[in-house]
């Protein structure tokens, strides 16, 4: 039996990753430097939001918000039709990690979530 905690446990539960949603957006709509992963975005960034805090919730251990809305996430699939490269990761990461570094107090914790994060941005690479 697992007794450690989740990650969603960990971060604070919803509060927490809306939280970082929210900050990985802002910083993705105003940092110059992440035009290009903004590009591919809508104007409207509510939608993205929405659905990434679903996801993360899910996928960090908490409830299946995204999986029993919109079904299996298959990500990669899902990102297919929007060029990503190396820069558009790089740039993705960039605002990730600083709102991780924001949002997430704890050093080990925020340590994991990057790296976990790291995997799954070079696996949407399409380009």
């Amino acid at each position: 039996m697992n007794t450690l905690p989740s990650h969603y446990q960990s971060l604070g539960g919803a509060e927490k990753i809306r939280a970082l949603v929210q900050r990985f957006y802002q910083l993705m709509d105003e940092l110059p430097e992440a035009y290009g992963i903004r590009k591919l975005h809508a104007t409207d960034l509510s939608g993205a939001e929405e659905k990434l805090f679903k996801f993360l919730s899910g996928w960090s251990g908490g409830p299946q918000l995204y999986v029993n809305e919109y079904g299996h996430p298959m990500l990669r699939k899902r990102h297919l039709p929007f060029p990503i490269g190396d820069a558009e990761r790089d740039q993705w990461m960039m605002c990730m990690n600083l709102a991780l570094d924001e949002v997430v107090e704890d050093a080990k914790l925020r340590a994991k979530l990057a790296a976990a994060f790291r995997k799954v941005a070079d696996h949407m690479r399409n380009q």
